[in-house]
């Protein structure tokens, strides 16, 4: 009960935009997990005799299709609803595996250094020598259109900001007093990296994934765009918009509507993440 009334202060004492990026943050969660519950039709359930009706606040509109119909008549409001499920799961995944990638390499080179540190730096310089979405779009033309691919791709090549927080801070760690009465005890390098070097990185790393999570669900958005992302077949945010540019003139609102949802998203991502880098930040403590 204790734990839940410090997360009460604390968000009491958060920002305005702390505020509102949690709030969005929620909403989309929700959607994500209760989608079935929430969408009063299904993703793929089109009429034809129903295509192109607009948003209810346009002339025409239906109180049936709030947000209106695509080109096949489905509902436009429920596709986001739906697509809020696949952003919520690259989001997630594609920063695990980054998580999980960079932060192990960063360890390895900062507490190493010499040979290891200058390979694994190397290879960092190479992946940054790329521009991202150029790597992204080589890999997933060469594996095909998935989600698993997706996840994949993004994460095997996001894990670069990762390697570099986390090296730099384990150089600093690797020379102070505690780590030197480590080895002093006997303790192994595995021991010390895990027990020792890690807890002490490993806040920055939850908030550069969090962070990070918003330039997940952007670049699932434009792989689907550009049709090398999730197939055709889901409902996604991205895909949404790919399809609905070809109506932009006379069908605004099915490239508008997810383009909004997708920044809002975004921007509420960025909002909880330099929140959670500013409570987690001692010499910021008081501050929010």
């Amino acid at each position: 009960m204790s734990k839940i009334k410090r997360i009460l202060k604390v968000l009491k004492k958060s920002t305005l935009t702390a505020k509102i990026g949690l709030i969005i943050c929620f909403l989309w969660v929700l959607c994500a997990i209760s989608a079935p519950l929430l969408s009063p039709y299904e993703a793929n359930d089109g009429n034809i005799m129903e295509r192109f009706i607009p948003p209810v606040w346009c002339e025409g509109g239906t109180p049936e299709h709030i947000l209106g119909t695509d080109e096949m008549g489905r509902d436009v409001l429920s596709r986001l609803i739906y697509g809020s499920q696949i952003s919520l799961v690259v989001g997630i995944m594609a920063v695990f595996v980054s998580f999980i990638i960079g932060t192990t390499l960063g360890l390895i080179s900062g507490f190493f250094g010499g040979a290891v540190d200058a390979v694994i730096m190397r290879i960092v310089d190479v992946m940054l020598s790329f521009p991202f979405i150029f790597m992204a779009l080589c890999l997933m033309a060469v594996l095909g259109s998935s989600l698993t691919n997706v996840i994949m791709v993004l994460g095997v090549t996001g894990w670069v900001p990762y390697a570099r927080t986390i090296r730099a801070q384990t150089l600093s760690l690797r020379e102070r007093e505690f780590i030197t009465a480590a080895y002093t005890q006997g303790c192994s390098n595995t021991r010390i990296i895990l027990k020792h070097v890690m807890p002490n990185v490993i806040d920055n790393a939850i908030v550069l994934g969090t962070l990070e999570m918003a330039s997940a669900i952007l670049a699932e958005a434009s792989l689907t765009f550009l049709g090398l992302g999730v197939p055709p077949s889901i409902a996604t945010w991205g895909g949404m918009i790919a399809t609905g540019r070809q109506y932009i003139y006379n069908a605004w609102y099915l490239t508008c509507l997810p383009g909004v949802v997708i920044f809002l998203v975004c921007l509420s991502i960025n909002f909880v993440g330099d929140w959670i880098r500013d409570i987690r930040d001692p010499r910021l403590k008081g501050t929010n």
